[in-house]
């Protein structure tokens, strides 16, 4: 299970509690750290991150948090979150390498370096790919036949389907309403900025 950047704020809150004091914050000192409205915001992110194996919990103990994984180990997990990207018509890429998001185990198996982006944007739904998703992409500046790649168009990010046709390059969309994108690289400034290799959905 992947963090958004509050989850990895409250998870760090936590272990950094439990060091400097052997036990962890209560519901009430999480609340107020992060200035929530309800202790039901409070149980909702430590479900979460106990959930994801992050957190160890006896709901009997008023202090009963326990971190369960080594901020090593959490950070070999952390990638750069770089932006957005458009699933539609190219927009703009911004950089922010200050950004991170932290991915799920089984995703560090995969070779190369990677980053992830927000998606924005419909044209890749028919992959199963949806506006605001986070998809997890392999930095490499080549591509094969029919892979999903961010493709930088003129400054601008897309994720498309890569094809190369005698002397054009065709970026096409999974979504039967869309055209694709068809590039003469004589005319247009084109780069293949990574391969999709996985996604991450939240639904809160």
């Amino acid at each position: 299970m992947a963090l958004t950047k509050k989850q990895k704020e409250i998870y760090d809150y936590i272990c950094r509690y439990y060091q400097e004091h052997g036990v962890s914050p209560t519901q009430k000192e999480i609340k107020e750290e992060f200035s929530f409205k309800s202790f039901g915001s409070v149980q909702k992110y430590i479900s979460y991150l106990s959930d994801a194996g992050l957190l160890e919990n006896d709901w009997n103990a008023r202090r009963g948090l326990k971190p369960a994984t080594t901020k090593q180990e959490r950070n070999d997990n952390e990638i750069a979150l770089l932006g957005n990207v458009a699933a539609g018509i190219p927009i703009e890429a911004i950089e922010n390498p200050s950004d991170t998001i932290t991915i799920p185990d089984h995703m560090r198996k995969i070779r190369g370096p990677l980053f992830a982006l927000h998606v924005v944007g419909d044209s890749m739904i028919e992959d199963g790919i949806l506006d605001g998703d986070i998809i997890v992409c392999r930095h490499q500046v080549t591509a094969n036949q029919g892979e999903t790649i961010v493709a930088v168009v003129d400054g601008e990010a897309t994720v498309k389907k890569f094809f190369k046709k005698k002397n054009l390059i065709e970026l096409h969309p999974a979504n039967k309403t869309m055209r694709p994108f068809i590039i003469d690289p004589n005319e247009q400034d084109i780069k293949v900025a990574g391969v999709l290799v996985g996604l991450m959905r939240f639904y809160e």
